[in-house]
């Protein structure tokens, strides 16, 4: 399974700011949207990643305040990436390994969707209930023939 599968399955909504605009905005963007995460974009290309997780570390530092804070100040500026074709055998390792909940697909310099932990979590889980479903319903489609020849060999 690749990158591109679960971008298929998630559909295209896209969730961007621009690294000027102001945490507060871009936060309460967050909040409306139900998203963990905003591609920062300028020029029309990726700069960065702005996550809950640079939003709680601001927070933190700031004693409980976002204001006078732009976007740029917090983000992360050098996000993991990776191609709509990269296996998701190779995302989940590359997403633990750095602690990355969100992580940016990008083809050549443009900016296919971003996918979460939960994305992957999920595909991994779809993925082997289905291969059960399969495995499941050839068991019990095994020709009566092959499963007392089996049974006779193992008897003697």
């Amino acid at each position: 399974m690749k990158v591109s599968d679960i971008l298929r399955l998630k559909g295209d909504a896209l969730y961007t700011c621009h690294p000027d605009e102001p945490l507060d905005k871009a936060v309460e963007a967050m909040s409306s949207r139900d998203s963990g995460s905003l591609a920062v974009m300028e020029n029309g290309e990726l700069v960065g990643m702005l996550t809950f997780r640079e939003v709680m570390q601001t927070l933190a530092s700031n004693a409980g305040t976002l204001s006078g804070k732009r976007v740029r100040s917090v983000m992360d500026d050098h996000p993991m990436c990776c191609t709509s074709q990269t296996s998701i055998e190779d995302v989940r390792p590359m997403m633990l390994e750095h602690h990355t909940r969100y992580m940016p697909v990008l083809d050549q310099k443009m900016l296919m969707g971003v996918i979460s932990f939960y994305d992957v979590a999920k595909a991994v889980v779809d993925s082997q209930n289905f291969e059960n479903k399969m495995l499941k319903a050839y068991i019990r489609d095994w020709p009566q023939e092959q499963a007392g020849a089996s049974g006779d060999a193992s008897a003697r």
